[in-house]
């Protein structure tokens, strides 16, 4: 059987990392201290709330490395998978996040599908929201590169037949996605120093496209994703809004957005795209600015 290494990073959070792991496990039906048919990697980025000691203390078998605090997202995946090469000679990895749920059968879709498919493949999942179980998050995502426009294939709409085959994508979500190592070989890794966090997934992926990777995502290949911890809260404070468009936890940090239109556009008129997306937060945070007054408050 065709086996694959999961990676993941932390950073706190150590509830979603309980729940996530045993989530895992239960797809195959043992208990935390026992033998998985796959290795498991995780990256814990300088937690402080205790996760790495529980991790040891209740999943041994789990291959645990230590960031230095600033790795990010994709610099935490970069050392789990260079671990996973180097030590443990790892032919496929699965990306994974510690707040997403598979279906139960999730990880005997998979081996199958690594069997049926060549390693020039690279696949994804189909990515719900948890708290509405039949919408779509994501099934890969598109991007055009004259205009800029990117985005996730079936996201915020209900689960139909549509979906239930496989889509091809330009790129992939950093969850539920599996890729042989001969696509690292041949295009370096995910790339931290640019993007360490938002775009890491969608820059590696448009590279390994134009590098003649194929991506597919499958709709047997269900997991449900958490997003009460993700991202930057961005409420009502002018602060807080300044600081959407700079800190790396936000997907509206402007420098990111410039970098990846640069490196991935082939027409001045992508541009137009991200003044476009800026607008609309402005307008948005404007909007519910003055709808405050009025004693309204965002949902």
């Amino acid at each position: 059987m065709i086996k694959t290494t999961l990676v993941f990073p932390i950073y706190n959070a150590l509830k979603y990392t309980k729940r996530g792991l045993s989530y895992i496990y239960d797809c195959f039906k043992v208990k935390s201290d026992q033998k998985i048919p796959i290795e498991i990697v995780i990256t814990d980025d300088s937690s402080t709330d205790g996760s790495s000691k529980w991790i040891k203390e209740n999943y041994p078998n789990i291959i645990l490395l230590n960031g230095n605090g600033n790795l990010w997202w994709s610099g935490g995946i970069n050392k789990a998978i260079k671990y996973c090469i180097e030590e443990l000679n790892s032919e496929y990895f699965t990306l994974w996040n510690n707040d997403i749920r598979p279906q139960n059968n999730y990880f005997d879709e998979l081996f199958k599908l690594l069997i049926s498919n060549k390693p020039d493949t690279i696949i994804c999942s189909k990515i719900y929201f948890e708290k509405q179980y039949n919408l779509i998050q994501s099934m890969g995502g598109m991007y055009n590169s004259k205009t800029g426009y990117i985005y996730l294939n079936g996201s915020n709409k209900i689960d139909g037949n549509q979906f239930n085959k496989p889509m091809k994508a330009d790129w992939f979500p950093g969850m539920g996605t599996t890729l042989h190592r001969n696509v690292f070989e041949k295009i370096g890794f995910f790339d931290e120093d640019t993007f360490p966090q938002y775009h890491g997934d969608s820059d590696f992926g448009l590279r390994a496209t134009k590098a003649g990777f194929k991506i597919f995502a499958y709709p047997q290949l269900k997991i449900w994703n958490d997003t009460s911890n993700t991202g930057f809260s961005n409420n009502e404070s002018f602060s807080v809004f300044f600081k959407s468009l700079t800190t790396l936890k936000s997907n509206f940090n402007i420098s990111k957005d410039i970098k990846f239109c640069n490196r991935h556009s082939t027409n001045i008129l992508a541009y137009m795209y991200l003044i476009k997306k800026y607008l609309m937060h402005i307008g948005g945070f404007l909007k519910w600015k003055i709808l405050g007054i009025f004693g309204m408050k965002r949902k």
